[in-house]
């Protein structure tokens, strides 16, 4: 009897210490954010040779594709420009092409200066990998012979709000 009357304590004792344990929280504060962002990136090493004509018409224009170009951006109404740090040589045009990513807008086949301009507009709040990019070489006959010279174009994203 001594055994049962001290399991019955211990159990009463038991109870008692489940019910009297109370439980512990903590709080924390979280502070975030997410800052505007605006990257592009271009692939491919395009190169471009104007090697023919028909007889009475201007150099054959070349043409290279298989390059591409990739955006992310968090804003809404994003552009990209396209700029050359110098010049053309007289009677040359070179000209970029890129395809525009779902909702925005190419100026298509656009010719490239030391002045920026729009080669694509409208781009919001998205991802995209891949995309067309193609480079076309105009020239005149007045342009002559020209040796292989290169020009960096470079594309910057703006973005919107």
């Amino acid at each position: 009897m001594k055994l049962s009357t001290l399991l019955s304590f211990g159990a009463i004792a038991g109870l008692v210490a489940v019910n009297s344990a109370s439980a512990q929280t903590a709080t924390q504060t979280v502070t975030f954010q997410v800052t505007a962002i605006n990257q592009i990136a271009v692939t491919g090493s395009p190169s471009l040779v104007i090697n023919s004509a028909v007889a009475g018409t201007a150099p054959t224009a070349v043409t290279a594709s298989g390059n591409t170009w990739s955006v992310t951006t968090n804003q809404t109404g994003a552009s990209i420009t396209a700029s050359i740090p110098t010049a053309m040589p007289a009677g040359l045009t070179l000209s970029a092409n890129l395809s525009a990513p779902s909702g925005a807008t190419s100026t298509g086949l656009t010719a490239l200066g030391t002045t920026a301009v729009n080669v694509v507009t409208g781009i919001t709040k998205l991802n995209a990998a891949a995309l067309g990019l193609s480079y076309q070489l105009d020239a005149t006959a007045a342009a002559g012979v020209v040796s292989s010279a290169t020009r960096v174009v470079t594309y910057t994203i703006t973005g919107g709000v």
